[in-house]
C-alpha cells in the first residue's frame, strides 16, 4: 500500500476503536496504531477477524526501552494481512509495573515471543499461562535488554563436564577488545594484476 492508503486504513482502524486505538501513524511505508494496553487484546481480535482487515497472521511481539519517558517500555506487535497485501505495527505504552494481557488466545503462537519480552525487558503479561524466562539462565537477575542493564556483575551458569555439576561462574569477556588505528589507511592484499584489473587504472 502507498502512504495514502496506509493513512486512511489507520484512520479507519482509530474510528472502529475510538477507546482502545489511540492514534496511528505512517512511517517508512508502515503503518503503526497506538493501543492503549488493557485494550491490546479487543484490537488484535478486530484485527483478525474484520472481514475488510484480516490481520490472520500474527509475526513478533517485542519491545523497546526509552528510559527517559514516564512508561519507558513500548510493547511492539507486528501482523500481517494476506487480504490487504500489508503489515500492522501496534505500540502499547508499560512501564515496570503494567500488566499487558497476554494475546495467546486469540494467537497461541504469542506464547514464547510473549515469554522473551518479559525475560528480556521485564514486561509483565497477564493471562499467560507459562510465564517464566525463556533464554536467560537459571536464577538470573535482571533483563539484559534494557539499557540500564550493567553489563558485569552477573553470573553466568555452565555444566562442568569434569566435576559432573552445574558451576555458577562470574560472566567474562573471553575476547580482548581489538585495537584499531583509525588514522591509517586500509591497504588490501598485494595481488597482481588480474584479466580485467588493468581497466581501472594504475593504484594511487
Amino acid at each position: 500500500m502507498d502512504d495514502g492508503r496506509l493513512d486512511a486504513l489507520g484512520q479507519t482502524i482509530v474510528s472502529a476503536l475510538p477507546s482502545a486505538a489511540t492514534d496511528h501513524k505512517v512511517a517508512f511505508n508502515q503503518l503503526s496504531i497506538a493501543v492503549q494496553a488493557d485494550k491490546v487484546v479487543d484490537v488484535v481480535k478486530f484485527l483478525r477477524d474484520d472481514p475488510s482487515l484480516r490481520f490472520v497472521n500474527f509475526t513478533d511481539v517485542t519491545a523497546a526501552d526509552y528510559p527517559g519517558r514516564e512508561k519507558r517500555f513500548e510493547v511492539i506487535y507486528h501482523l500481517l494481512s494476506p487480504t490487504l497485501n500489508t503489515r500492522i505495527r501496534l505500540r502499547v505504552a508499560a512501564d515496570e509495573t503494567t500488566q499487558v494481557p497476554s494475546i495467546i488466545e486469540v494467537f497461541p503462537g504469542a506464547d514464547w515471543f510473549e515469554r522473551e519480552t518479559y525475560d528480556l525487558y521485564g514486561v509483565i503479561f497477564t493471562g499467560h499461562p507459562d510465564m517464566r524466562r525463556l533464554l536467560t539462565d537459571y536464577g538470573f537477575d535482571g533483563h539484559p535488554l534494557r539499557k540500564d542493564f550493567p553489563l558485569t556483575g552477573f553470573v553466568e551458569v555452565r555444566y562442568d563436564d569434569q566435576e559432573k555439576r552445574v558451576l555458577y561462574e562470574p560472566v567474562r569477556l573471553n575476547q580482548e577488545f581489538r585495537k584499531f588505528d583509525f588514522l591509517s589507511p586500509w591497504e588490501g592484499a598485494d595481488y597482481p594484476v588480474l584479466p580485467g584489473d588493468e581497466k581501472a587504472g594504475p593504484k594511487v
